[in-house]
């Protein structure tokens, strides 16, 4: 398998953003070729939504979540014919494949037989786990597979939610904390945690007393966030909180549409705290009486234009004369627009005058001719 470049190379351009606080000092384990932890870039991840005893179909989704910028998937492995197909989509998915367990500790022994990157398993709802713990170490270290603690507020171990009441940040946090000792006792430390609730308020708290209590590599979640506006949000809001802090190492948001929705927000959050290289950002204003131009319109217009270009540009797409200038001088590209035409400004310079139906394949048409490595005369 080939390494997934996730690095930080220095910027094509002069303004991107400036990264936050210094990330947080954690061990390192490598999911596949995917380091996490350490001084490794954030990673973004998702989940299959097919059956994954369906080996085409899940292929193709992971394809797809490749394409849109997934570094790490994860295959859901309720059955034994989802375990009969693991080691056909280990071997030929493009990125990592961490098997998700419930239930059933055999599919543990499974996945790491199949040639998986992780497990991921969740104490609360796995039959007799503890018991198994000393084989899974033995069975995890001679492979070299990680595994992922994933401790969910909504199946939270009923010791924990009889001693504090329901699922708080403490008992999250002793949860993920009490399996870790247990691995420990075997001499197994190839771990990652994830502590995930519905509320952003109180996973930022779980991952917050969790940074400060381990060094294992942390999985930030919000779980169950709900639809794709409202799981945008929380995750948003949990994530940018967590990350400027320095906490996580890997992330996933888990919204109510398809999968590759996942990895688009994921990464533009990622490329908006500065974590990630910039690909595609449109500055566009959110219009008003003194737009003389269809904003809306035109933004998604110029947006589907520019999917995929190589390049990460900055986009003005103004919609009057009032901000629309100022904004437009301050992108790589961009347009002020009214009276039904926009005048294109290229690095802040005005360079000419188009009709409004000209507007967007006058920017793609300029993006694809410049040498945008070039700094700015």
């Amino acid at each position: 398998m080939n390494t997934v470049q996730l690095g930080m190379p220095a910027p094509v351009l002069p303004n991107m953003p400036a990264p936050p606080t210094r990330r947080r000092a954690s061990r390192q384990v490598m999911v596949g070729d995917v380091p996490v932890g350490g001084n490794a870039p954030v990673s973004v991840q998702s989940m299959t939504t097919t059956r994954t005893s369906d080996i085409d179909a899940t292929l193709q989704q992971i394809a797809e979540l490749t394409a849109a910028g997934c570094h790490i998937v994860r295959v859901a492995v309720p059955s034994q014919d989802d375990a009969d197909a693991l080691p056909a989509i280990a071997a030929k998915s493009q990125i990592p494949v961490i098997a998700d367990i419930h239930f059933q500790p055999r599919y543990v022994f499974a996945a790491i037989d199949a040639g998986c990157a992780a497990v991921r398993v969740n104490p609360g709802n796995i039959k007799k786990f503890d018991d198994k713990i000393a084989q899974i170490a033995a069975a995890a270290t001679s492979a070299g597979v990680p595994i992922r603690i994933g401790v969910n507020a909504g199946s939270l171990d009923p010791r924990l939610l009889a001693k504090h009441g329901h699922a708080t940040p403490e008992a999250l946090v002793e949860s993920a904390l009490w399996e870790c000792s247990l691995f420990e006792e075997h001499d197994f430390r190839d771990i990652k945690i994830s502590v995930k609730h519905h509320d952003p308020l109180v996973m930022i708290a779980a991952y917050r007393q969790l940074a400060q209590r381990c060094d294992y590599p942390l999985h930030l979640g919000v779980t169950e966030a709900g639809p794709r506006f409202q799981g945008t949000i929380k995750s948003a809001i949990a994530f940018g909180v967590l990350l400027a802090e320095g906490i996580g190492d890997t992330i996933r948001v888990s919204l109510s549409a398809p999968p590759v929705e996942e990895v688009k927000v994921g990464n533009q959050i990622l490329e908006s705290l500065g974590l990630r290289p910039r690909r595609l950002e449109i500055v566009s204003c959110p219009s008003c009486g003194r737009a003389q131009v269809d904003v809306y319109t035109l933004a998604e217009q110029v947006t589907a234009a520019f999917e995929g270009f190589p390049v990460p540009l900055r986009i003005a797409v103004m919609g009057c004369v009032v901000n629309g200038p100022g904004e437009a001088r301050e992108a790589d590209l961009g347009v002020s627009s009214g009276n039904g035409k926009g005048q294109i400004f290229v690095r802040g310079e005005i360079i000419k005058t188009v009709p409004e139906h000209q507007i967007v394949q006058t920017l793609l048409d300029e993006a694809r001719q410049r040498d945008w490595s070039k700094p700015s005369e």
